[in-house]
């Protein structure tokens, strides 16, 4: 069975992450707060990059609740047909539009359970706008931080809830407000799920994953 890491092994390796990337950003374009949620949304089952490619042209005429009511579900379906559940998602984004209007006075949240109250938004979701936008050391666990949290034992758990919960236990104060982004870069460009790039890895003396392809 895999040895979690240390609490000193993991201060080490956030210690390098930081040193290396002192300020990592989210790679979902966004304007406001409104403009990341729903981008973060529409990133459900799709890549940061397909999602860019499409609000490059819808952000700059729907960047607020009333503007993506008066563009519609079907002037909405138009500029996101590329990313996969369109049509559910522009459901979504017009529904979670009229209720951020009527019961919000417009403007986004700054509660999980807020930000949960809206269609199609769960806590992953919940999570990276606490984050991203209102600066908040929430943990927004997606599949590449579950592989490195478990690959790597930083953060090990069986599920999502259980990764999140062990990097806010786990991960020392001071990486809180960064560690997501971290850790997601990491997983998505250095420890892949089928050739993890060990070779390259910042922390691969720490990590406690055995087939490492050195």
């Amino acid at each position: 069975m895999l040895r979690p890491m240390t609490y000193q092994e993991i201060d080490e390796a956030f210690r390098r992450f930081r040193a290396a990337e002192p300020e990592p950003k989210g790679e979902l374009h966004h304007l406001n707060a409104f403009t990341l949620l729903v981008a973060v949304a529409l990133s459900a089952q799709a890549t940061d990059k397909g999602v860019n490619r499409a609000t490059a042209a819808l952000f700059p005429i729907a960047d607020t609740p009333e503007k993506m009511l008066a563009l519609g579900e079907e002037g909405l379906i138009e500029h996101i047909r590329t990313i996969g559940l369109y049509r559910n998602k522009a459901k979504n984004v017009i529904r979670l539009s009229r209720i951020l209007i009527d019961e919000f006075g417009g403007e986004v949240p700054s509660s999980r359970e807020a930000l949960q109250s809206l269609p199609g938004v769960g806590r992953k979701t919940a999570n990276v706008v606490l984050n991203m936008w209102w600066g908040l050391p929430a943990q927004a666990v997606d599949t590449h931080i579950f592989r490195l949290g478990n690959r790597s034992g930083l953060a090990p758990g069986k599920d999502v809830v259980a990764v999140e919960r062990a990097v806010e236990d786990r991960v020392p104060a001071e990486y809180q407000r960064h560690a997501h982004h971290w850790m997601i870069l990491h997983g998505r460009y250095i420890c892949t799920a089928r050739r993890p790039r060990c070779a390259d890895c910042l922390i691969s003396d720490l990590c406690q994953f055995e087939e490492k392809t050195i």
